[in-house]
């Protein structure tokens, strides 16, 4: 089972993919954990490149493509090897990112993204994807009162981050089959407790005859 935690920035995605890994492991099940973009050796300099404050002159296009190659070697290398042992794969942020940011947030095609993400990808799509949405004034005010070290993306204008918040929700309203919405505007347990049950909830749906 492939799962994905997308969302704006301040949402709580790293701490809670790492409870919610932790909880199914204590269920006896097998989890593999990674991030975009990174997750690999050559992903992680990507990443380096992508966060990086000084590369302020990056084109969009320079921007997106790094992000593809990235997630090339992250599912070459680390996902589908994982599947295909049969381990759940979670995943902090995956495609969905490139056509949040991207898309709606840089305004490039989406219909390009899309054709880059599936050569990206080889057409592999998440089974389950988690949204943890919540205002990006309070998602960024979150970051700064925690003194987290802001990345380039970070640094965007406001109105850049209600676009990339705007285009989550409309892929979420677009797939609801494949996306839940959670309320991460709220403390960290009760959000973990309904990310826990929406798995378990899938993962008795996909075993079902």
């Amino acid at each position: 089972m492939f799962i994905t935690l997308e969302g704006p920035e301040g949402a709580g995605k790293t701490t809670q993919l790492r409870d919610l890994a932790g909880f199914l492991r204590h269920r006896g099940l097998s989890v593999v954990t990674t991030r975009e973009p990174g997750g690999t050796a050559i992903g992680d300099q990507v990443r380096h490149v992508l966060h990086d404050t000084a590369n302020a002159a990056m084109s969009p296009t320079a921007e997106v493509l790094l992000y593809a190659a990235s997630r090339a070697q992250l599912v070459a290398e680390v996902i589908r090897p994982a599947l295909a042992a049969g381990h759940i794969v979670l995943c902090d942020r995956y495609a969905d990112s490139t056509t949040a940011y991207q898309g709606y947030g840089r305004g490039l095609n989406r219909d390009d993204l899309a054709a880059l993400t599936a050569i990206a990808t080889g057409g592999l799509r998440p089974d389950l994807t988690l949204l943890l949405d919540l205002e990006v004034e309070h998602g960024l005010a979150r970051r700064r009162d925690r003194g987290e070290v802001m990345n380039r993306l970070d640094l965007e204008t406001v109105e850049f981050h209600r676009r990339v918040r705007d285009g989550y929700l409309a892929l979420a309203a677009a797939e609801p089959a494949r996306w839940l919405r959670i309320d991460a505007d709220r403390p960290s347990a009760e959000v973990q407790a309904e990310l826990r049950q929406a798995v378990l909830a899938r993962l008795v749906a996909l075993s079902a005859p």
